[in-house]
């Protein structure tokens, strides 16, 4: 393992600056609470990651923040309309972040990691993928390190299974994708390795990197909109104003196209059901809205009602896009393009069995955002597991959600009081 040096960009993912332009002139004051959790309970992160190992290096990238060059970089990026994506004044606030405090403690009942790092939701954003990159990396470095393991080895692993996926894909030179894998890879030194291989030797179907600097380092766009932080934090805000909390996730969309103007606008669908977003969606948005991501729940399922949906609204679907993000491998990428060429525009933005394959079991943990001005923030994602957020919480957001998807489209059933 190479020493460890702080760089923020190399552990973020391109939607924190994109989400953070948005929090930094909607609600850049809102005070949120990001909670890392193993969604793998049987084996804890703290067997191979000390408090103390992920505290050093979390304190080191809080130290340095973005540097100049990275500014720089932020900078140069063009919106689609030709000019500069970010602000001076956005820029000027990245360029002096501070991230808040952060603690790492072993929780005494259940044995896992405690990390909650709590501040302004504009700056503690940046914390998630920070926590959950570097955790993972260390995990792996232990977990190497405790049984004897030779990273050359896995190396070899890695880019025998990396020849594989490189080799099928080139037989469907019209499959697209991205690199969605900073947040669970097995290390930031192999993350780049996949990148420039896949930069080399797939240069027509390899379209970006969600990760910033290896974006900046090789010349490719990077990729990214908004997560579902974004119509989270936002319904909880709604709630903690005293309004129905489904409110929230409409707002959300009108403030990110206020911002982007119909840039950057893959609207993710699965926040509070993908049967909530359709019913939310106006055809208007359907129309201005470039295309719809895809995170959870069957895949084939959603992109023939995102179609019919399109259809339904006198859009052509050819003409729109879905990327495909959840649990993807190279045999379910060929298998959504099959099933789709022709029909609608696909890409696929794949992580962690992209940068995280070399032979070792991957990790399944997640850092949400879990409150917003002291109310508790929920997510209804399209497989019930997958839900987060207080019980009690969960059934009232289940409740809401299914009368708001009985009014109709989100623009008038807004104007409707619950």
């Amino acid at each position: 393992m190479t020493e460890f040096t702080p760089n923020l960009s190399r552990d973020i993912d391109y939607y924190k600056v994109t989400m953070g332009q948005v929090i930094f002139e909607k609600h850049r004051d809102a005070q949120v609470t990001f909670t890392l959790k193993n969604r793998a309970n049987k084996q804890p992160l703290s067997e191979y990651v000390t408090p103390e190992a992920l505290q050093e290096r979390l304190d080191r990238i809080r130290e340095q923040g973005f540097t100049a060059e990275e500014i720089a970089y932020y900078g140069s990026i063009l919106a689609q309309n030709g000019k500069a994506q970010f602000t001076p004044e956005y820029l000027e606030h990245l360029a002096n972040l501070t991230l808040p405090e952060i603690e790492v403690r072993v929780n005494p009942e259940s044995g896992e990691l405690d990390v909650d790092p709590t501040g302004d939701w504009v700056d503690v954003t940046f914390w998630e993928t920070v926590v959950m990159s570097q955790t993972n990396e260390l995990y792996y470095e232990q977990l190497m390190e405790s049984k004897g393991l030779k990273l050359q080895d896995l190396y070899d692993e890695g880019d025998r299974r990396l020849n594989e996926k490189i080799e099928k894909l080139r037989a469907y030179p019209g499959i697209k994708f991205a690199d969605f894998g900073t947040r669970r890879r097995f290390s930031a030194d192999w993350h780049e390795h996949v990148v420039s291989r896949l930069v080399n030797e797939l240069p027509d179907q390899f379209i970006g990197t969600s990760n910033p600097w290896f974006a900046y380092k090789y010349g490719i766009k990077p990729i990214g909109t908004f997560a579902h932080e974004m119509p989270m934090v936002y319904a909880g805000l709604a709630d903690a104003g005293g309004r129905n909390p489904m409110d929230g996730h409409g707002e959300m969309l009108e403030d990110w196209d206020d911002v982007y103007d119909g840039g950057l606008s893959t609207a993710l669908s699965d926040t509070f059901t993908s049967e909530f977003f359709f019913a939310e969606f106006t055809p208007e948005q359907a129309r201005k809205w470039n295309g719809l991501r895809h995170d959870s729940g069957d895949p084939i399922a959603f992109g023939e009602r995102a179609i019919e949906f399109y259809e339904q609204n006198g859009v052509d679907p050819t003409t729109k896009t879905i990327v495909f993000s959840d649990g993807l491998n190279v045999d379910e990428i060929i298998r959504l393009y099959e099933h789709f060429e022709g029909r609608v525009n696909v890409l696929f933005g794949w992580g962690t069995n992209l940068m995280n394959d070399l032979g070792l079991p991957a990790n399944n943990f997640v850092m949400k955002a879990t409150c917003v001005n002291d109310t508790p923030t929920v997510k209804l994602s399209d497989n019930e597991g997958k839900h987060t957020g207080p019980q009690e919480q969960v059934d009232r957001y289940v409740d809401l959600k299914d009368e708001r998807i009985a009014l109709g489209h989100g623009a008038l059933a807004r104007t409707v009081t619950v």
